[in-house]
């Protein structure tokens, strides 16, 4: 992509951020020095150390979120900004600023909706053995329920056009985000991209915010609800299988006895199997039902997707106030199709 092109886009880096004093600064710095005409946000998201004060002496525009949990920030950052490339990644200094301009370009070249940097070496996060476990399988399970469109689903290093973040919903309230971003993209049928980059490690006397446990159960959980709403079928199903085969398994014996007696000798035993093949066919019926209801709000959903521009166009106007970067360009600018 041809650097004039960088030019006619408006370009906002976005970096959620908790207590990142030992490297928001130099983040900041290297954006601002591979995107020079790039507006950076700083979210701060609670920081009990300085983030917020070297974040805007690094020049970039810091806004408080007092929810905490990285989806509050993500939400409030995709409404807040208007731009037609957003760059999102974290303020921890483990993604490269160098692999902006090539993300940016994948994104305009591909014309997909999203572009996700996967991560090269994420195994090796800081020696965290349950985190690398954690990755593998949840990656897994994903392509399991969802479909093979992503191979690093918890990527915080992503770059967006206009028309899906405006059309995001964003009702994640912790690092269970990024998760629902993938689901958002492989339910619409998106264009999407992925750009295997290195993965840096954090700085001595830096922790990841990063629970293995706490965090895994939240994101299990979050894939589980998701798959409810968007996949209801497969998800009712699942567990209407389940009680028929432990119906099954309770009937058998009851009804070979019956055909060689006659009679019923176990009586509470077939009464509890026939309540659960009852509740295995309610659960069955639920999922024809819901699923057709999940059908009509995809629908509803693609078609706001559709009616979305992907980049602003040629409209002119004020950009986010915050900083005097928020003033009018004062010229019509090119379309670009991203």
């Amino acid at each position: 992509m041809p650097d004039q092109l960088f030019d006619e886009l408006e370009i906002a880096v976005l970096l959620p951020c908790y207590n990142e004093e030992q490297t928001i600064a130099d983040v900041v710095l290297g954006f601002r020095r591979e995107l020079p005409q790039a507006r950076i946000f700083v979210y701060d998201n609670n920081s009990t150390d300085r983030t917020a004060i070297l974040a805007a002496r690094a020049g970039a525009t810091v806004i408080r979120e007092p929810r905490q949990g990285k989806g509050h920030v993500v939400r409030r950052m995709f409404a807040d900004i208007e731009a037609d490339i957003y760059v999102m990644a974290d303020g921890d200094g483990t993604y490269a600023p160098e692999d902006a301009p090539d993300l940016i370009r994948t994104l305009v070249t591909e014309r997909s909706d999203m572009v996700v940097g996967t991560r090269r070496g994420v195994t090796d996060d800081a020696g965290r053995t349950g985190h690398a476990f954690g990755n593998k399988l949840f990656n897994r399970l994903y392509k399991t329920m969802f479909g093979n469109d992503f191979t690093d689903i918890f990527s915080g290093y992503r770059v967006f056009n206009r028309r899906f973040i405006k059309s995001f919903p964003a009702l994640s309230g912790g690092f269970e985000i990024e998760t629902e971003m993938s689901v958002h993209a492989s339910m619409l049928r998106m264009p999407v991209s992925e750009l295997t980059l290195d993965y840096g490690r954090r700085p001595e006397g830096s922790s990841s915010k990063l629970s293995t446990y706490k965090d895994g159960v939240k994101i299990l959980w979050t894939l589980m609800m998701l798959m409810k709403e968007t996949r209801p079928f497969s998800f009712f199903s699942g567990i209407s299988a389940m009680f028929l085969m432990v119906s099954l398994v309770f009937m058998a014996p009851v009804l070979a006895e019956y055909f060689e007696t006659g009679l019923v000798l176990r009586m509470p035993t077939w009464i509890l199997s026939v309540a659960l093949l009852m509740i295995s066919m309610l659960f069955f019926v639920s999922g024809v039902i819901l699923d057709s209801l999940a059908r009509s709000r995809a629908e509803h959903k693609r078609m706001l997707y559709m009616g979305l521009p992907a980049t602003r166009g040629n409209r002119t106007g004020p950009r986010v106030s915050g900083d005097d970067q928020g003033r009018s360009s004062g010229k019509a600018r090119k379309p670009i199709a991203a």
